[in-house]
């Protein structure tokens, strides 16, 4: 009974790490380029009720009876699925189709400058012409950091990141993509930090100017797993009730009989 009140608690932190997972995702739901996060479980069973070597070849791996201690709570993944196209019309608001990321030139409080990557396209250019993030980190293109005349009347950037001015070629967009998603560690909401282990390969991304891609989150199906998430957690809790009465009554009555 006592192993089943471990269980059951298990069971609402699993549930407790699913709804801040959920709520983050909600939370997100309007930030450009946001990719859904999800969380996965295992129970226990497998994980920690097996017996260790201990001399006697009868017994290594073998588990110890029929015990199982709930859940485990697992790992974080992301799902990096395209998310959809809104239309804005502005000339430096550009959306990704397809795998890849733009390069960003980013600089943290110490000074520290680093390149991190992106499917936020929603930048600007500043009085010198910097093509800029909406918090200031500068876009890299194939040449560096990306400088557009500030009198150009007409700027267009094609399929390909190609970037002109009044007719005039000034550079084209880095996109990056990689062999492993896995590899990538997030930072900030849609920002990704490429770690030990990361291998570039060629991008099949297309840029399309005057668009932005929203977050893959379905705001729907995310409130419809959140009532399903706090309906299980209240069982759980209910499960813990019980035993506890239970336990009560084993103690407290059956115990002066």
């Amino acid at each position: 009974m006592v192993r089943g009140l471990y269980t059951a608690y298990t069971g609402m932190l699993n549930q407790q790490k699913k709804m801040d997972t959920l709520s983050n995702n909600l939370a997100n739901a309007d930030t450009t380029g946001y990719k859904k996060e999800g969380v996965t479980a295992k129970t226990f069973e497998t994980q920690l009720a097996i017996k260790v070597k201990d001399g006697s070849n009868a017994y290594i791996d073998q588990q110890i009876g029929k015990l199982n201690l709930g859940v485990k709570i697992g790992e974080n993944y992301t799902d990096y699925s395209q998310g959809s196209y809104r239309y804005t019309g502005n000339t430096y608001d550009l959306a990704l189709g397809g795998d890849g990321f733009f390069n960003i030139s980013f600089m943290n409080k110490a000074g520290e400058q680093s390149v991190k990557y992106t499917r936020d396209g929603n930048f600007t250019i500043d009085n010198e012409g910097a093509l800029r993030t909406q918090d200031g980190d500068y876009v890299l293109g194939e040449s560096g950091e990306i400088y557009i005349p500030t009198n150009a009347v007409d700027v267009s950037i094609n399929k390909l990141g190609e970037i002109y001015a009044d007719g005039e070629y000034i550079d084209t967009i880095k996109i990056t993509d990689f062999e492993d998603y896995n590899y990538l560690k997030k930072y900030g909401e849609n920002m990704y930090d490429a770690v030990d282990g990361a291998t570039e390969k060629e991008p099949t991304a297309t840029i399309d100017q005057g668009y932005l891609e929203q977050s893959n989150i379905n705001v729907v199906t995310e409130m419809v797993n959140m009532i399903s998430l706090s309906r299980t957690y209240e069982a759980n809790q209910k499960l813990i009730q019980t035993m506890d009465d239970a336990l009560d009554k084993s103690a407290n009555q059956i115990g002066k009989v």
